[in-house]
């Protein structure tokens, strides 16, 4: 597995993933209703998907294996995490742990002192495993039925070189 920025040409291939990870295992958040579908899906087009590639402010990150991009992530230099899909094919292998790891620590070099999202229904225990915590009260969701909106504090990266330094 390999981590890096998306490029360009990696548009429709990272909007492939998105797609079926939002068609195929968040159906428990649009419930196959055409309506949900239709505005969840409405910007992951592989257009709308590569013009978020060209945000600095903004970076969009692909896992790799085996030549395949198999997870799309995307993070604010605010700290709020904009996307986190994983293909259904790699579900359950941790591709989607590294690359909120990831993301995080992206948001920790922007300077950011939390990360913010708003989680599907779907992924809401794995963000809780994550040490996410829900803030606020869940709420009507643009695109899936409700949104949970959840916040983690960012350990500061010299905290966490530390800490590996001391072996905690």
């Amino acid at each position: 597995m390999k981590i890096r920025d998306a490029r360009r040409e990696d548009a429709a291939e990272a909007c492939a993933v998105i797609r079926r990870s939002i068609l195929e295992l968040c159906i428990l958040d649009h419930r196959n209703d055409p309506g949900i579908l239709q505005r969840w899906l409405a910007n992951k087009t592989p257009e709308c998907v590569a013009a978020w590639m060209c945000q600095p402010d903004h970076p969009v990150l692909v896992v790799v294996e085996a030549g395949a991009i198999v997870a799309v992530g995307a993070v604010r230099d605010s700290g709020e995490i904009t996307l986190n899909y994983v293909s259904p094919d790699g579900r359950f292998r941790g591709f989607s742990r590294a690359l909120l790891a990831e993301l995080e620590s992206r948001a920790r070099q922007f300077g950011a002192e939390t990360c913010v999202l708003n989680s599907t229904e779907t992924a809401r225990r794995f963000y809780r495993s994550s040490g996410y915590i829900e803030h606020g009260p869940p709420r009507p969701g643009f695109r899936a039925d409700v949104a949970y909106p959840m916040i983690k504090r960012l350990i500061p990266a010299d905290e966490t070189s530390s800490k590996r330094r001391k072996g905690a």
